[in-house]
């Protein structure tokens, strides 16, 4: 409504300004003062053999001069215009959350279809005028946005909150739905998509600064949620200013995916790999592979006892009790689960290759092998998801 009432009294306004001044012209004809004029006359003789360019720069400013008396008769008359139209905008910007977008938008293309329309003269008063109120809307939108960037950073997780969707993540996209709306037939949006990216930096840094918090869930599994949800909005949108951002979510997204995969992964067979740890520490500190079982630590013998530990039916039930925990934690509104557990049972296998090459290399001939075939592990997975 406050758009509406805005774009009714800018319509009004110009025909109102153009006739007075109109009059003005008519009537007391200011432009046409004899000395003026000789001074016109007078100065552009003398310009004659001057450079185009100086000419035109000249012209320009003497005609301002020359509409002086004019513009100075209608501040007289117009002289609450200004201030009125200050408080009204003030108006305008606090009836909505986002009222200052509104009022952006429409200033602006009213004033640039004044300054683009030939059907009537416009005022050099009234375009002084609407330039202020640009000015002034540019600035409370400024200052809007800088506000919202700021509580954006600062926002603390809720302290009940288990995971999903971060209520700043919630903020900014709601903006972006509601100014892409505001904006979509707007003739310019240069001042849009600097906010767009200012939101954007300060959302990535409200979900990166959950690292250090004390959060009572994974933090990974909340920051690969919530970035994975932005570049899901974000490829809908297609907002070219946000390009960057979208494929720097996608890569966080994957990154963290890929850390809460290998944390939560390590459990299922947390002493075997914390024994293959061990195994490549040595190699890598100069032991040769065959000799590696000679280390008491990591002789064969506790190799078997390891591997003892991790029967065929207590990894398929640590594999149950894993998939029971993501699904508990995981938010449904992002559909995760197929795409995490596929993730899990990728790097599930690729343990397993790795801990069976290791076995080759050091252990060879010794008979040694864990106690699941690959085939089982797949169809460990393979029964899992398929009774979920």
């Amino acid at each position: 409504v406050s758009k509406q009432m805005l774009e009714q009294v800018l319509r009004e306004l110009q025909p109102l300004c153009t006739a007075e001044q109109q009059f003005i012209e008519k009537f007391f004809q200011p432009s046409q003062d004899p000395a003026d004029l000789q001074v016109l006359e007078v100065s552009v003789r003398t310009m004659a053999s001057a450079p185009p360019h100086f000419i035109t720069y000249f012209c320009f400013v003497l005609f301002l001069r020359l509409e002086e008396p004019t513009t100075r008769l209608l501040s007289e008359i117009f002289s609450c215009l200004e201030p009125e139209l200050r408080g009204f905008l003030d108006v305008c910007n606090k009836v909505h959350p986002f009222g200052c977008l509104q009022v952006l938008v429409t200033l602006n293309d009213s004033v640039f279809e004044m300054w683009g329309s030939s059907s009537a003269l416009p005022s050099s008063f009234l375009n002084a005028v609407l330039g202020n109120m640009l000015l002034l809307a540019k600035s409370s939108f400024n200052k809007y946005i800088g506000t919202l960037c700021k509580e954006i950073e600062e926002a603390k997780m809720p302290s009940k909150m288990k995971g999903g969707i971060l209520p700043s993540v919630t903020r900014f996209e709601e903006f972006v739905d509601f100014s892409e709306e505001v904006f979509r037939t707007a003739r310019r949006r240069g001042e849009l998509d600097k906010a767009h990216l200012r939101l954007a930096g300060s959302v990535f840094s409200s979900i990166n600064s959950l690292s250090s918090a004390n959060l009572k869930v994974n933090t990974d599994m909340v920051m690969m949620e919530n970035f994975h949800h932005i570049h899901c909005f974000l490829c809908q949108k297609k907002i070219h200013c946000l390009e960057g951002k979208k494929r720097e979510a996608k890569q966080m997204y994957s990154e963290h995916m890929e850390k809460y995969v290998i944390k939560y992964l390590g459990q299922p067979l947390e002493k075997l790999n914390h024994f293959f740890e061990g195994v490549k520490a040595r190699v890598a500190q100069g032991v040769k592979e065959e000799e590696v079982s000679f280390q008491l630590a990591y002789s064969k013998q506790e190799l078997r006892k390891v591997i003892e530990k991790y029967p065929g039916k207590e990894v398929k039930r640590a594999l149950e009790t894993l998939y029971r925990k993501i699904h508990k934690y995981l938010s449904p509104e992002e559909n995760l689960l197929p795409v995490v557990w596929h993730a899990m049972e990728q790097e599930f296998i690729r343990q397993y290759q790795e801990f069976e090459d290791l076995i080759q290399r050091c252990y060879a001939g010794s008979g040694i092998a864990m106690d699941f075939t690959m085939e089982d592990l797949l169809s460990y997975f393979n029964s899992i998801t398929l009774s979920h």
